[in-house]
């Protein structure tokens, strides 16, 4: 009885270990424009993802892009916080 005790909190604890840890993780987005007047920076959208932190980066970063409108091209931005 006592190995089946012990062998049952090994497993646990070993597999609370294996689990990822999931928390409030916020991407903070930029938005930098680009014009022939030169570059302005703006506060451009903010994100929370309830992840780990790998999966929060990857979803994070899949905000960045480059293009380009009516008031010129632009880059946005993405910080994991």
């Amino acid at each position: 009885m006592k190995k089946l005790i012990l062998f049952a909190a090994v497993l646990f604890t070993s597999s609370s270990f294996l689990m990822s840890c999931k928390k409030d993780y916020t991407c903070a987005c930029s938005k930098t424009y680009t014009s022939g007047t030169g570059t302005s920076t703006s506060d451009y959208s903010v994100y929370t993802y309830r992840e780990n932190l790998k999966t929060a980066d990857d979803r994070c970063a899949a905000n960045e892009t480059t293009s380009s409108d009516k008031d010129g091209s632009y880059t946005i931005n993405c910080v994991l916080k």
